[in-house]
């Protein structure tokens, strides 16, 4: 092995395929990806905890700066700690949209009909609150550098995310802020920080989402060919 070859592995499980099927396959998942919306009433309905660790498992292939998997998730079915997360959560909600919210960000709320109460964080079956590395902690206890660190957890939460909507289930982004309070009730090291609450499950009966449009890829995407 020379010294190129170092610490590396042959590529494994790549699948050549003809540009014909690339596009059809790229249009399909496509397709499947844009009926995606936020959800923000669900079922009771229990899902398998295999669901969940599958999701998490695509989830952690994400690409990280320097391969340092900055991220940590942890999922919640536990009825009182969803309460206690509820109760959190709504707290800091009220104190946003009582006192701290500037009025353009309502305004730009408004049409989603969102406010400070938060059922759905007890009544889906799960939620996966996700955590990101400020900086690492060795086995000797002493503090290393992460980085990229947001970015590598966001490209990993919309992994997640996409694979939770692939298994077939809804999903919810809750970002109450702060977010320290989860840090405390799942009782996280303090060298990690939270990223995003993300809530998933089965939607509820009849359920009804605004009526909003996503942009076209025109105007989106620039192609310089």
């Amino acid at each position: 092995m020379n010294k190129a070859d170092h610490g590396t592995v042959p590529l494994d499980g790549f699948v050549h395929r003809e540009p014909e099927d690339l596009v059809e396959r790229a249009r399909a998942f496509a397709d499947v990806l844009s009926r995606r919306r936020t959800v923000r009433d669900y079922s009771d309905r229990s899902v398998p905890r295999a669901v969940i660790e599958h999701a998490v498992r695509a989830a952690g292939s994400a690409p990280s700066g320097a391969n340092q998997q900055p991220w940590h998730f942890v999922a919640i079915a536990n009825p009182d700690l969803k309460r206690r997360i509820r109760q959190a959560a709504e707290a800091e909600e009220r104190a946003f949209y009582e006192h701290r919210a500037p009025e353009d960000w309502l305004d730009a709320l408004a049409p989603l009909g969102t406010n400070a109460d938060k059922p759905f964080l007890e009544t889906a079956p799960w939620l996966i609150a996700v955590f990101y590395e400020r900086h690492r902690v060795d086995e000797q206890g002493q503090r290393q550098k992460t980085y990229y660190a947001i970015d590598s957890v966001g490209i990993a939460t919309g992994i997640l995310i996409t694979a939770l909507h692939q298994a077939g289930l809804a999903t919810l982004t809750h970002t109450p802020s702060p977010m320290g309070f989860l840090t405390d009730v799942l009782g996280r090291p303090k060298h990690e920080r939270p990223f995003v609450l993300l809530v998933t499950g089965y939607p509820a009966d009849a359920v009804r989402v605004p009526a909003i449009d996503r942009k076209p890829v025109s105007d989106i995407l620039t192609l310089l060919d």
